[in-house]
């Protein structure tokens, strides 16, 4: 079962690609709400995967540097998509498409996608390095980086949003790394 726990997890690195090439033209074939409901199942599969795996010495021998990797990758690329469905789901955004007549506001935060790219391999390394005060260092980093811009009421809301999701989303890939390589 491990084996199959590594091939989901590391399935999870592609599906996150292609939301940061959105701007360059590229176009990925499913919506980017369907894109993370499949991120979420494949990560939640993975666990499960992973959990009920009877770690056999044949089925473990992923290298845990592998595992490692691909799980910061996971958590670092797989987050995005994941975050901005939670936006859209809040009412922050709306898919293009969706209802192309009303404007969508631009965001009150500025950065957002490479910030929360930083913050979630930031997290991902602290708790693979078993540090996890590393966390309460990247969000107050986070906190402090952004405090002027908080003061708007919609910015405060998707700050807190924004970084409930990406902790959660690379907290998830590293402890289904880390039931990988028991």
């Amino acid at each position: 079962m491990s084996w199959i726990a590594w091939a989901l997890l590391v399935s999870v690195i592609p599906l996150g690609i292609p939301r940061y090439f959105a701007d360059s033209g590229f176009r990925w074939p499913l919506k980017q709400s369907t894109t993370s409901y499949l991120l979420v199942a494949v990560l939640g599969l993975a666990g499960l995967a992973a959990a009920i795996g009877d770690h056999l010495p044949a089925a473990s021998s992923i290298p845990h540097e592998l595992v490692v990797v691909a799980s910061v990758a996971a958590a670092t690329l797989g987050g995005g998509p994941v975050t901005e469905t939670v936006f859209r789901l809040a009412a922050f955004k709306r898919e293009a498409g969706d209802d192309a007549s009303e404007e969508v506001e631009p965001s009150p935060l500025r950065g957002g996608m490479w910030i929360g790219l930083l913050e979630r391999a930031a997290i991902a390394s602290t708790l693979w390095a078993s540090w996890p005060e590393g966390l309460a260092v990247v969000l107050a980093v986070k906190g402090l980086g952004r405090f002027s811009e908080l003061k708007q009421h919609a910015a405060a809301e998707q700050f807190i949003l924004g970084t409930f999701v990406s902790v959660l989303w690379a907290c998830a890939a590293v402890g289904v790394g880390r039931i990988i390589s028991l």
